[in-house]
């Protein structure tokens, strides 16, 4: 090809699409057209505010033709809404149509903010989020709420034990006093075609428990002081919330006194301060203890008692060689057989039995070894009658100046 029908080739390449617009006027009419954004009846798309009447809206979404928001919506939206609408504002609109009978495109932010909650409700769906949500009313079967513009459910049966109230009840007495209260939910079910949207207190709740229980598995260390509050009690031991996540004092850390059962020592829902024990990351339990937070009596056995002191004690368990007994719920005594009595006996059984309650005496404390010698025989014994008539006097004496200063003359004055 010679270089002047080349030159003249490209000159018609640079200049042909001027040159056709200007030839063909259909031809700039459907570039024209092909540059609007692409619209279809579904879409939710930006728009901005042209112009704001009573009756109508107008709004520019990128398309050949401004869309119109009919004054039927409008009247939806009401007075407040519709005095929120201003020229050159930017709003969410759902395009209802994109060419009525008359060539108008119709919009609706109604449904664009509907749709809007519907994305919502299937993110959270798909995410097993929790979130929170206001009771908006009830009905038979359980309580309205609100996710933006949409109701959702809670059957009875995905609510709380603390709102779930009794079958015997009606609606009104069960849920009434609920209304306007924020309750934390969860999607459990969802059809948008069918628009059902099922939620559950109760899954949120659970859900809960196991992300807060996570959380304290990994920030609890044993040696930790925490407060909890007691949530269930069994034969074993007491269960203790501690926010989220229960804990458990075994009946061994319960108390020192080791023939106390859970209900002697705590209640449900009683408030209290709980030592941890272990932490079990795998098996995802925790220890605790509620004894450990006291002295343990052994290490203070010797300053509350003495060797002749008279006290009474409950018979525990029988052996073969002898007897033991608790002291004042703390500290656990034998009494050997041949402290049972002066004469001679064959079992223990023969003098006591298991729950009785007798007066005895110490004759032997082994704070180290956590031992005390208890006797039935020497609670008369004349040996310790010196020791028996000095305690009584001490105590008399005490009881006296208790008594006087009751009356009214101050201790401090006397001496």
């Amino acid at each position: 090809m010679e270089e002047r029908q080349i030159k003249d080739l490209q000159v018609r390449e640079e200049g042909g699409s001027e040159q056709e617009a200007e030839e063909n006027p259909m031809h700039a009419l459907m570039e024209e057209a092909l540059s609007f954004r692409q619209i279809k009846s579904g879409d939710t798309v930006e728009g901005e505010i042209v112009s704001v009447s009573p009756t109508e809206v107008l709004v520019d979404v990128g398309a050949k033709s401004e869309g119109l928001i009919p004054s039927k919506e409008l009247e939806r939206l009401g007075r407040e809404g519709l005095e929120g609408l201003q020229e050159g504002d930017t709003v969410l609109v759902y395009v209802v149509r994109a060419e009525d009978r008359e060539g108008n495109l119709i919009l609706s932010i109604r449904r664009a903010e509907e749709e809007r909650d519907w994305r919502l409700a299937q993110e959270r769906f798909e995410a097993g989020e929790n979130f929170e949500s206001q009771v908006a009313g009830f009905n038979k079967g359980g309580l309205i709420v609100r996710l933006g513009r949409l109701r959702g459910f809670v059957p009875a049966s995905q609510l709380a034990s603390r709102h779930r109230g009794s079958d015997k009840q009606e609606p009104e007495e069960r849920w009434a006093r609920l209304v306007g209260e924020t309750i934390n939910v969860k999607v459990i079910e969802l059809n948008r075609r069918r628009k059902r949207l099922i939620l559950s207190e109760r899954a949120a709740q659970r859900q809960h428990r196991e992300e807060r229980r996570a959380e304290l598995l990994e920030d609890l260390r044993p040696g930790e002081v925490r407060t909890g509050v007691v949530s269930s009690l069994a034969d074993f031991g007491a269960f203790v919330d501690l926010g989220g996540a229960d804990g458990l004092i075994h009946l061994s850390e319960l108390s020192w006194n080791r023939a106390a059962k859970p209900e002697d020592v705590v209640d449900v829902g009683q408030k209290v301060e709980v030592y941890v024990l272990n932490v079990d990351q795998e098996r995802k339990r925790i220890a605790l203890s509620l004894k450990r937070l006291e002295p343990e009596p052994w290490a203070t056995v010797e300053s509350r008692y003495y060797v002749g002191q008279l006290t009474e004690g409950i018979i525990t368990r029988l052996t073969n060689f002898g007897a033991f007994a608790l002291i004042n719920d703390e500290i656990e005594g034998l009494l050997h057989i041949s402290e049972l009595s002066s004469g001679r006996i064959n079992h223990p059984q023969d003098v006591v039995r298991e729950g009785e309650k007798h007066v005895m005496r110490i004759i032997r404390i082994d704070a180290k070894r956590r031992r005390m010698g208890l006797s039935l025989k020497r609670v008369a014994d004349p040996e310790y009658a010196d020791l028996d008539w000095q305690t009584e006097l001490a105590e008399a004496e005490t009881s006296t100046e208790f008594e006087e200063s009751e009356e009214g003359q101050p201790y401090d004055e006397e001496i």
